[in-house]
């Protein structure tokens, strides 16, 4: 684990825990410099992080602070696609496309936050309902953060089933995007190509560590987002 991580991880083990609650202010980046003996910048790396994630706030001339919970929103959980199809009612079936295990490259800096040349396990899987493809997944695992994913076949168990009886997250983020669907997904998919599609990315940290980077295509004809929420009490 990096420094940067380091500082990260801990960091959000103390807000998680409620050790720091809402509306407390985060030690200043030249304490925490001094605490951890590194950079400024690499304080600074971990605390935009935490930013980016809705866990704390800056203001200015006065330091970061544990945000408070936001009073409405719609929260996305991390659901296995496999519970998906079955709530369908429908039979469900899962085929591994290609598993390879390589090096992060530069196409990768924006899907998963990890220093160049980190080793990761590139997943292309398709999942099934009723017989029909129900949606194409393309995942990249951090080694590092579940290293037993290295000797793991994937032949017979979906990835995101496997971590998610494997490893305990902390954190996840959503992209939710229509796209018209590309030669290489509307093949797998078995539709036309430039057919609206609905993907999601996704995400995931444990610790302060990323842990995998998942994209799903849906066939936009094949699935719907539903979020439940309640009024605030403010009306």
């Amino acid at each position: 684990m990096s420094l940067h991580q380091r500082i990260l991880s801990e960091v959000e083990g103390r807000i998680l825990s409620g050790e720091w609650p809402p509306g407390y202010r985060i030690p200043f980046e030249h304490e925490l410099t001094d605490q951890y003996g590194c950079s400024r910048m690499t304080v600074n790396k971990a605390l935009s992080e935490l930013v980016k994630r809705g866990l704390i706030e800056r203001r200015r001339k006065s330091g970061s602070y544990v945000s408070f919970p936001q009073v409405q929103s719609a929260v996305m959980e991390i659901h296995d696609v496999k519970r998906e199809v079955q709530a369908l009612g429908l039979d469900y079936a899962y085929r591994l496309d290609e598993r390879k295990l390589r090096k992060m490259n530069a196409a990768d800096a924006g899907r998963i936050d990890l220093p160049a040349a980190s080793r990761l396990l590139d997943i292309t899987c398709r999942h099934f309902a009723g017989g029909r493809v129900f949606c194409l997944e393309e995942r990249l695992i951090n080694l590092i953060a579940v290293p037993e994913a290295e000797t793991e076949s994937f032949d017979t168990v979906a990835p995101g089933s496997w971590l998610l009886g494997k490893v305990p997250w902390s954190t996840a983020e959503h992209r939710i995007k229509a796209v018209a669907a590309s030669r290489q997904a509307a093949q797998a998919l078995g539709i036309a190509t430039g057919a609206p599609c609905l993907v999601i990315e996704r995400r995931t940290w444990s610790g302060g560590a990323p842990v995998t980077s998942v994209r799903l295509t849906y066939p936009g004809d094949r699935h719907e987002l539903i979020a439940e929420f309640a009024p605030s009490a403010a009306g």
